[in-house]
């Protein structure tokens, strides 16, 4: 089961679902596997799992929610069902309908109780909360001040799936090392010939809306430096946006493919907009830079 393709746990902006078959075509044979810009880890979900294995993020939340998956899935479970807050916290008029077994429904008033009213007492709790506006936030943008219901049975991940997608979520991060340190001291530490897929916040985007931890212009740079200095002992597989910025700052790359796929934002219920959205269909357009020689 560790070793099967599922997909991620979580709903994450800027996500590589819909690119996964055209990035796991091109990684080459490794022994050691990292991703110094985790998000919702699509990829390493997606392909064979090997023995050595490093998830890493700034965000702190969702690495805990990550780590609480890996070692406490049965209570992560617990507390996604109403029998764990029937002395508790929520007001039973927002789960007055569910069954003590139940999970918590997925609904605009719960989100919003998550989101401003509920105060986690432990990392259990911290995770439980992430990982319940995270399945039903729009677009799993998990930032508070962008954050709002987003979530349509017909096209979300439904609650009474949420414990078997983290069961075999379970599963698959066993023996995953998971980190949240910056990206530099990921990438100047990784052992020599590891293979680092690097999908770092797009160039030219207000990654602010989206995420909880900025990614400013020199921060960029930073990385640009840091796998300069690190190219000649690290395997590197890197995706960005197709801008010429990006393509002059790492013309230096071995390989630069400009890649499009194909993808859809599903129909949901927007808080903000009070609407229901239908899907509309979108091309994703990005630069695939590559340190070595693909098949």
């Amino acid at each position: 089961m560790e070793n099967n393709s599922i997909n991620s746990p979580f709903r994450y902006a800027g996500g590589k679902f819909y690119a996964r078959k055209l990035i796991l075509s091109q990684i080459p044979k490794h022994s050691i596997y990292i991703e110094p810009f985790a998000g919702g880890g699509s990829i390493f979900f997606a392909k064979e799992k090997i023995e050595n294995n490093t998830l890493n993020d700034l965000d702190e939340e969702l690495i805990n929610t990550y780590l609480i998956i890996r070692d406490y899935p049965n209570e992560l479970i617990a507390f996604l069902k109403k029998g764990f807050f029937k002395d508790k916290t929520i007001p039973k008029e927002l789960i007055s309908s569910v069954k003590i077994n139940e999970p918590l429904p997925a609904s605009k008033e719960l989100h919003r109780f998550f989101k401003l009213d509920f105060l986690p007492k432990n990392d259990i709790e911290r995770a439980g909360r992430w990982f319940y506006l995270n399945r039903t936030s729009y677009s799993g943008i998990m930032n508070f001040q962008n954050m709002y219901f987003g979530y349509g049975d017909k096209y979300s991940m439904q609650p009474k799936n949420w414990a078997r997608n983290i069961i075999r979520t379970n599963q698959k991060l066993q023996g995953v090392n998971l980190t949240t340190l910056d990206f530099e001291e990921i990438i100047d530490n990784a052992d020599d010939n590891s293979f680092l897929f690097i999908d770092p916040p797009y160039f030219n985007a207000d990654q602010d809306k989206f995420y909880q931890c900025p990614f400013l212009k020199q921060d960029h740079f930073r990385l640009l430096n840091c796998l300069k200095r690190n190219t000649d002992r690290l395997n590197l597989f890197v995706t960005y946006d197709n801008v010429d910025e990006i393509r002059e700052m790492y013309s230096w790359m071995t390989e630069m493919h400009d890649k499009e796929w194909n993808y859809c934002i599903q129909r949901t219920d927007d808080q903000k907009d009070k609407t229901d959205k239908k899907g509309e269909r979108y091309k994703g357009k990005e630069l695939f830079l590559l340190n070595y020689k693909s098949d």
